[in-house]
């Protein structure tokens, strides 16, 4: 995974943070450590944290585990350019204000993973806290698919895995502080904020484009190669 690409994920995951304390940010405001001394209350947020970055992982390595038979294919580069457009159409479709795509049993699975943080929220222990953070991490939210499908495209396991350990990481200082200190930023902020979002995806969609076309740029686009002969080879 080149490292341009490590760093468009922990941007995004950075610019989505302010989106998740709007959407999620009542999660992380009603963890029960409140009640805890600052120590054990900063263990608390940070199990949280961990636990939606191991769902984070997870995903990036079930992703990426389907983003390498495409690699073995011969397809990753076809994929990364069809990822990178579609992520484009998706930030053009915003701007437009057109209704975007919502994958089948979005409200089924959304009711789902409410009751499981309810039921954790009400479990005032360190199990029940990262078990949150676990659950939390399934939410739909589409800038986290928008993260799976850039995760899907570098075309290895642990390369999709640390490319959604990277987007959770930038996802992690905005919902620390809330968490911690019990603040909400104003609404200007946050709004100011958000409009750089669709930017920064764009350019996700863009790099995983150029990285497709295999361009011969060390890092950024890498020539390709003949994967699937490369993979059938026997010495």
């Amino acid at each position: 995974m080149s490292f341009q690409i490590f760093i468009s994920a922990l941007v995004l995951g950075l610019l989505s943070s302010f989106h998740c304390v709007s959407m999620c940010g009542a999660i992380a405001f009603s963890l029960p450590t409140q009640h805890l001394s600052p120590t054990k209350k900063l263990f608390g947020i940070l199990l949280y944290n961990s636990g939606r970055i191991f769902t984070y992982a997870l995903l990036g390595m079930l992703v990426g585990i389907a983003g390498r038979q495409l690699y073995i294919g011969g397809f990753q580069q076809w994929f990364s350019i069809i990822a990178g457009a579609g992520i484009l159409i998706i930030v053009i479709q915003s701007f437009l204000g057109l209704p975007v795509f919502h994958l089948p049993g979005f409200k089924k699975v959304n009711g789902l993973v409410q009751k499981l943080i309810i039921r954790f929220i009400k479990k005032p222990s360190f199990p029940g806290i990262f078990s949150l953070g676990i659950a939390n991490g399934l939410l739909p939210c589409g800038l986290v698919y928008l993260a799976i499908t850039g995760a899907m495209a570098v075309g290895s396991i642990t390369g999709a895995a640390t490319f959604m350990v990277a987007f959770g990481m930038g996802t992690f200082p905005a919902l620390f502080l809330l968490s911690y200190f019990g603040f909400l930023i104003s609404i200007t902020t946050r709004n100011t904020i958000k409009k750089s979002v669709p930017f920064v995806v764009a350019l996700m969609g863009i790099l995983l484009i150029v990285r497709g076309m295999g361009l011969n740029i060390p890092y950024l686009s890498p020539a390709i190669t003949n994967t699937a002969a490369t993979a059938v080879r026997c010495h």
